[in-house]
């Protein structure tokens, strides 16, 4: 067992736990060489006794250490001390994407267009290398307070082809973005990475997943066979040129997806444009059903006879695993039995042995406290001096909502009745929040037992000055609507954020490009590009879409600027002219 200030090779010492997953545990440590602090991964010690997976482990995650890119979680180190095997990556303060989701559902187009040009970015440096993710899911991608997306565990989610995903829950959070061919036993490829990544875009867009099942099993069969549900039902005012890229991504056939991520990445660069909004739905050119029938009846059958397993899921969940699963059940459902058994036993028995009677437990209910101890007494019962208080719009102050045991239940005279009080509608009526200052309600509020969240909505730079700091903008609960003691409300503030403007409208030089990277620490990546089209020195393409993608600090900005083919020159002397080259 990891415990806090534990040292790991003598170098990272462990300051908390901040994580636990299928495959690995995540501490946050301190790196006490160069002074930093990083993320450091060890795997469960199932895993750890599987060589093979070891060095399969330590090849992938050397290999993703290789990767470079602002927008994936970069890895520092892989090793082993005392039969730990270990990866430490760059710590990030953020939270998952699937946080995200679960907390605000689902997001804004522009957010999405933006979060999805973030991961395809990234991972087109991961696919240029010829590098499968193999487990893109929003539990493996980071958002930074400043919108910065990051994409993590590459060098586990690729080390995880050696087992499949044997643990559980490893396969019940990954198979909702389980690519049609991984689910039929075939190999992965880049466009396994499309197709997670489309699902992704879907979940963020509608808040939903697209399938969904009791098992592994039933999920990743619907990956199979069932076509993607049309987002257009969910989403009608959706631009056709997105939900063209969602149709792509998440095509049955590989063949029918984006070639690689950067394919998809520039298809997202013009989605949002006014003339793609009503383009024609996309169609495909090769057959979607490419697999074999046979299988698909084949995981049925087993499934139908364990349960949960499957061939060639079962790599994923283990027959032994559900064995195990299935006598754990077996023990606990005799146990449950048995308790059952002496618990009726002694309800049934005690009153015949003591020879007690029942009696019915009357209704108390919209009595005074008084009245209603009177009532109780004089059938017998005795009434418990600890009365528990409850908020009611319906019954008044100080009188009786309801008992435990119930009214018109039976029990012996020797049972203690609890009353339950009314407090009176202890409701707060919300008033509109909009220009407060955010820490003053939050006080007020939280004064009065309402559960206060804060979240920040994103506005333009130019807008800034509407705004002051801490400033409501919107509230979750409209003025007027009454909240009750641990009701929750959130309250957003303004978010500054920088977009890209468009360097390419002829109104930019390529210094005056250079200033402005500088200035949001944005690295800048110049391409010279001889193109005739343009007068030299033109930038002519960027690489980050004008309004659409959010400036974030260490991102890098590519533009290509031109550079005019000239004729060769022939210098103009005595000879040059005699020869009629002048």
């Amino acid at each position: 067992m990891i415990m806090k200030g534990q040292k790991i090779s003598d170098r990272y010492q462990i300051i908390k736990s901040i994580g636990e997953g299928g495959m690995a545990n995540v501490y946050l440590a301190y790196d006490t060489i160069l002074d930093r602090n990083v993320a450091i991964k060890l795997l469960r010690g199932d895993l750890s006794n599987d060589e093979k997976f070891v060095h399969r482990f330590q090849r992938e995650a050397l290999s993703a250490s290789s990767l470079n890119h602002p927008n994936i979680v970069e890895v520092y180190d892989v090793g082993e001390d005392n039969g730990d095997y270990y990866i430490v990556m760059e710590y990030i303060e953020g939270k998952h994407l699937k946080d995200l989701i679960k907390k605000r559902g689902k997001l804004t187009t522009s957010e999405v267009i933006d979060i999805m040009m973030q991961i395809t970015d990234g991972m087109s440096v991961a696919h240029d290398s010829y590098i499968i993710h193999r487990d893109i899911k929003p539990q493996n991608v980071m958002i930074l307070e400043n919108g910065l997306v990051k994409i993590t565990d590459f060098g586990i989610a690729m080390a995880m082809n050696a087992t499949q995903l044997t643990q559980t829950n490893s396969v019940m959070g990954s198979v909702h973005y389980l690519p049609p061919e991984q689910a039929n036993g075939k190999g992965s490829s880049l466009q396994s990475d499309i197709y997670s990544m489309g699902i992704v875009m879907y979940e963020l867009l509608t808040g939903k997943l697209p399938f969904r099942g009791d098992n592994a099993v039933e999920i990743a069969l619907k990956h199979l066979r069932e076509p993607m549900p049309d987002i257009k039902e969910e989403l009608p005012s959706l631009p056709n040129s997105i939900a063209n890229i969602i149709l792509k991504a998440t095509a049955k056939n590989p063949k029918n997806r984006y070639a690689d991520a950067r394919e998809m990445y520039e298809d997202l660069k013009t989605c949002m444009n006014d003339e793609r909004a009503k383009e024609s739905k996309l169609h495909f050119s090769y057959p979607e059903k490419n697999f074999d029938d046979s299988k698909i009846s084949k995981m049925i059958k087993e499934n139908k006879k364990e349960s949960a397993g499957e061939e060639p899921i079962a790599k994923q969940i283990t027959k032994n695993d559900l064995k195990k699963q299935n006598k754990l059940l077996m023990v606990l459902a005799s146990i449950f039995t048995g308790l059952v058994v002496i618990i009726t036993s002694v309800i049934v028995l005690i009153p015949v042995i003591t020879n007690e009677k029942e009696i019915l437990v009357p209704d108390v209910t919209n009595l005074t406290v008084s009245d209603a101890i009177q009532k109780l007494q004089e059938v017998g019962f005795t009434v418990s001096d600890e009365q528990q208080e409850q908020a009611s719009s319906d019954i008044a102050e100080g009188h009786i909502i309801k008992t435990n045991p119930a009214a018109n239940s039976k029990r012996t005279k020797s049972t203690v009745i609890t009353l339950f009080v009314s407090i009176g509608d202890s409701k707060i009526t919300i008033e509109n929040y909009v220009g407060k200052n955010y820490q003053e309600v939050k006080g007020a509020l939280e004064a009065f037992g309402l559960k206060v969240y804060y979240d920040k909505k994103d506005i333009n730079e130019e807008d800034k000055d509407k705004y002051k700091d801490n400033e409501i903008m919107e509230q979750s609960v409209k003025a007027g609507e009454k909240l009750s003691i641990g009701d929750e409300i959130t309250l957003y503030v303004p978010n500054i954020v920088s977009k890209y403007p468009n360097f390419t409208d002829g109104s930019y030089s390529v210094e005056e490009v250079e200033a402005f990277c500088k200035e949001h620490n944005v690295e800048l990546k110049v391409i010279e590009e001889i193109n005739n089209n343009y007068a030299d020195g033109t930038i002519f393409e960027q690489n980050r879409p004008e309004g659409y993608t959010i400036i974030s600090s260490g991102a890098t900005l590519t533009i290509k600027v031109a550079k005019n083919q000239k004729d060769d020159v022939v210098e103009c002397d005595e000879i040059a002219r005699a020869l009629g080259q002048c």
